[in-house]
């Protein structure tokens, strides 16, 4: 296991999360989906049906402008969006309803724009209230950041910030001085959604970014099958799986067993890959 000692962690969902994976040798494994898909029932039911095989779970806010995701997301995400017509309080009923039957940790995975209409602190104060535990926000402009690490902080959530590959070192430690819970990094080149093979620069990647930030490392972008978790599960602190979920469910008559079996074979995949005890 490349990882050191992490700093000592607030008491969150999300922190206890990702102290259990670590206590058991593993990866943390997320899964995520966007809010609404295919429609708000089945959704909820396929999020219910994950939870058991997941310590994350990623709620996605469906946005059709999705530029940093590939085509299967962003087909689920507009599928959502026309199938109930999206609101974001959708976001907050779903996460209450997950809050209180289970104990996985809930993380909301949205663009900008749709907080900034919203309003970030009003976002911030209602996915806390409903049981949300951090928020990741890819494509957050640095003119917002300050704002953003406000609201979130007055709400108790984590601020989960996407640090691309070639951060320089000085960029992923200012970064990770306004992050709180974990990062995000891709683990493989381009989209969500690749079916390529990893990044063969993915150790030094994480081992770069857990340096800079003193914060655990996610890996996400190109795990697609059981076995690409588990080779990303030798490096990072958590794998988090989207498209293929979603991949999954697009091929089947029964989404949500689609879903649950699915977040079996991941979970799987992850376990498949203990860090040695320390």
């Amino acid at each position: 296991m490349l990882t050191s000692t992490p700093p000592t962690w607030p008491a969150s969902a999300l922190d206890q999360a990702l102290a259990r994976s670590r206590g058991q040798h593993r990866a943390a494994l997320g899964l995520y989906l966007p809010v609404g898909y295919p429609t708000r029932s089945v959704c909820l039911e396929a999020l219910h049906a994950m939870a058991p095989y997941c310590d994350v779970l990623e709620l996605g806010v469906p946005y059709r402008r999705a530029h940093l995701d590939g085509p299967t997301i962003q087909h689920a995400a507009v599928q959502a969006l026309d199938a109930g017509s999206f609101r974001m309080r959708d976001l907050f009923t779903t996460t209450a309803a997950l809050a209180s039957s289970t104990s996985t940790a809930l993380v909301a995975m949205t663009y900008w724009d749709p907080v900034q209409e919203y309003g970030p602190g009003l976002f911030a104060e209602e996915f806390a209230a409903a049981g949300g535990a951090g928020v990741l926000v890819p494509d957050l402009p640095d003119s917002a950041a300050a704002g953003w690490q406000r609201a979130t902080r007055a709400a108790g959530l984590h601020s989960i910030s996407f640090i691309p590959p070639h951060a320089s070192d000085a960029r992923a430690r200012a970064i990770g001085t306004s992050s709180s819970g974990m990062v995000y990094a891709p683990a493989a080149p381009g989209r969500t959604g690749t079916a390529g093979p990893l990044s063969p620069y993915l150790p030094r990647l994480v081992r770069r970014l857990r340096d800079a930030t003193r914060l655990p490392v996610a890996v996400g972008i190109g795990i697609s099958t059981p076995a690409r978790a588990a080779q990303a599960s030798a490096y990072a602190d958590a794998v988090v799986v989207g498209s293929a979920v979603i991949r999954h469910m697009q091929a089947a008559e029964d989404t949500p067993v689609a879903a649950a079996a699915a977040a079996r074979g991941f979970a799987a995949g992850v376990r498949r890959m203990q860090w040695p005890a320390a």
